[in-house]
């Protein structure tokens, strides 16, 4: 069974919750600078809000810890002294301390939700940048990047940005200040306990940074075989009628079962090394809080000094700093999960920001067309889809208005390569390409596009009703325009016998329709625009030989008056062409009419004869 090659595995800020703070290296400080830049673009003010609100919260934090020491030695030992204790200043302070932690409420609420704000409008802008990109593209680059790769930079990596954002970011914010404001409060409370809440943070640091190297390799296995699994679902949900028609069933079962196995295993390995550092850490800190309290009680207890400098401190003191020692240690751990996950995200960005930086398509054409008749010469054209491969040689092909121009040759050589020449989908790299007389690279792409019309062997229909998608040809056709057009190419009587008729809703690319059914409706859509170049790249292949008749007269009055290029599997269909071209490996060995190209008994005298169905 073939394993797709795309990546879908997760690439939120918890798809590698692996403990141990990553290095930065400079491609990652390049796209964090970006994305902050493009942040700040739209939401300057509400970023310098965000930091003033946090700085706020963590000193309203703070000063409810201090106060543990202002109560204790200031109230709760003196009164407890008093025969008749006044709690008045008592309350006073209270009321105090209250206003102040409303205060860091409303802060912290504030800041959410600008974040909120800040990530939802950051996603927005970004999805409509890179769909704005998308459309721009050329076809080359569809080509070149596979459909579950691109959907994973609007899913996957676009959800790990606003997680990032509206999460991550704050929360550095927020450690970051916490940490600095209250490593200066333990400093003044005590230096001989801040030292003891230094060693334990760094020995917290080096237990977490080295399970993290430990376990980082294997969520980084973890994250391949999750992307294997989700692809083989995608692929066996996409390819369920082959699996049936040649009852694959246990076999699909049997590989699903073995991949997802690794996934489990390397799921096991990677979480169990994962799980024990919140484990070890919460004990390190357990310790640090003993050790802090015993060497707390001691310098209460006694009566030491150094240099002079005294290092008793009091009850309260103890108290308040060992909730201040929380609120170092946790942050720390904190910091150091986020920024991985900051650090994860940017994998993320990098591909989003790559498809916003993918060339666009470009269009150095000035010309407008007015008038257009059909008049399409090829003369000396080479063509490689790369540099290192070279698929047309030497093409030359004279036509007039009006003609009916047929290609014929096996699989590969060269007759859709041709067709996507026609239409500008890619520029050739030798000779030229006359529209009216005028070189097609002078001629803008939007105007020589709407000048022809396609229909592709793969037909593709859209949400919406089948009148609907029929004007997708044109869109300021009417209805009148649209029922004319699906009469034309003979539609008009399947599509009058669905539910609804012509405001029959279709879903999932037209699913509740047969591949003939789809394939006319795509007819007609071409026929609405009443173009005067008409691309039909083996549009009838998928309708039975009676439908074909029907539409084979609808299409004959198509094309009638207009130019038109066909590649068609049944050569019956194409006897009446005024010119059959005839290739072999991207090279025209033969060309003439019916009649002229049997008289020679080469190449498509060999094709007619000899299998009908064959092209």
């Amino acid at each position: 069974m073939r394993q797709p090659s795309f990546d879908r595995g997760p690439r939120g800020p918890h798809a590698q919750n692996q403990g141990g703070i990553q290095k930065i290296d400079a491609q990652q400080r390049a796209v964090i600078w970006r994305l902050t830049k493009y942040v700040l673009s739209d939401y300057k003010f509400s970023i310098i809000t965000v930091l003033v609100c946090i700085a706020v919260t963590s000193v309203t934090t703070l000063a409810s810890t201090l106060f543990t020491r202002t109560l204790i030695d200031d109230y709760i030992v003196p009164l407890t002294q008093m025969a008749n204790p006044d709690y008045t200043s008592l309350w006073e302070t209270l009321i105090k301390l209250g206003i102040i932690l409303l205060v860091g409420v409303v802060c912290s609420y504030t800041y959410n939700r600008l974040m909120i704000n800040v990530s939802q409008g950051t996603m927005l802008r970004l999805r409509q940048r890179i769909f704005e990109r998308m459309e721009r593209l050329p076809i080359r680059y569809f080509d070149q990047h596979s459909h579950g790769e691109m959907m994973s930079v609007y899913t996957n990596d676009v959800d790990s940005l606003r997680q990032m954002i509206s999460t991550s970011i704050s929360q550095v914010f927020n450690s970051v200040i916490t940490i600095g404001v209250t490593f200066a409060s333990m400093v003044v409370l005590s230096v001989p306990l801040t030292i003891v809440s230094i060693v334990m943070a760094a020995v917290m640091m080096v237990t977490t940074t080295w399970l993290g190297k430990r376990s980082r390799k294997y969520f980084r296995t973890q994250q391949e075989s999750l992307a294997r699994v989700n692809g083989f679902i995608e692929e066996m949900m996409t390819g369920q009628k082959v699996i049936k028609v040649f009852c694959h069933e246990e076999q699909a079962i049997e590989e699903f079962e073995r991949i997802n196995e690794q996934l489990r295993a390397s799921a096991c390995e990677a979480n169990r090394i994962a799980n024990i550092v919140m484990p070890v850490n919460g004990n390190l800190s357990n310790l640090g809080y003993v050790l802090i309290a015993v060497a707390g009680a001691t310098l209460a207890l006694g009566q030491l000094s150094i240099f002079n400098y005294p290092l008793s401190i009091s009850l309260g003191t103890i108290v308040a700093f060992l909730t201040l020692n929380k609120s170092f240690t946790q942050p720390i751990t904190h910091v150091s999960q986020q920024i991985n996950s900051v650090l994860n995200a940017t994998v993320g960005a990098e591909r989003v920001f790559r498809l916003m930086d993918a060339e666009p398509e470009v269009d150095k054409g000035t010309i407008e067309l007015n008038n257009p008749k059909g008049d399409v010469d090829f003369t000396d054209v080479d063509f490689g889809y790369t540099p290192a491969k070279q698929v047309l040689f030497d093409i030359d092909i004279n036509t007039n208005p009006g003609q009916k121009i047929a290609f014929v040759g096996g699989t590969g050589a060269g007759k859709t390569t041709i067709i996507n020449l026609i239409n500008r989908f890619y520029e050739i790299q030798k000779g030229k390409i006359l529209y009216d007389g005028i070189p097609l690279t002078d001629i803008r792409k939007e105007s020589l596009r709407k000048s022809m019309s396609i229909v592709l062997q793969e037909t593709h229909l859209f949400t919406g009703t089948v009148i609907d998608n029929i004007r997708y040809g044109k869109l300021d056709a009417t209805d009148d325009d649209c029922i004319r057009a699906a009469r034309l190419v003979g539609a008009d009587d399947f599509i009058r016998r669905l539910g609804n008729g012509y405001q029959t809703v279709l879903n999932g690319d037209g699913g509740n329709l047969s591949q003939g059914e789809r394939q006319l409706i795509a007819i007609a859509r071409a026929a609405v625009s009443d173009p005067p170049v008409l691309i039909l790249d083996e549009a009838t292949s998928s309708i039975d030989t009676r439908t074909e008749r029907l539409v084979q007269r609808g299409m004959d009055t198509l094309m009638q008056g207009r130019t038109t290029f066909v590649i068609a599997h049944r050569l019956s269909t194409i006897r009446n062409a005024d010119l059959i071209i005839v290739l072999d490996h991207g090279r025209i060995i033969e060309q003439g009419t019916h009649d002229e190209l049997l008289a020679l008994k080469g190449k498509y005298y060999q094709l007619y004869t000899g299998n009908e169905l064959t092209a």
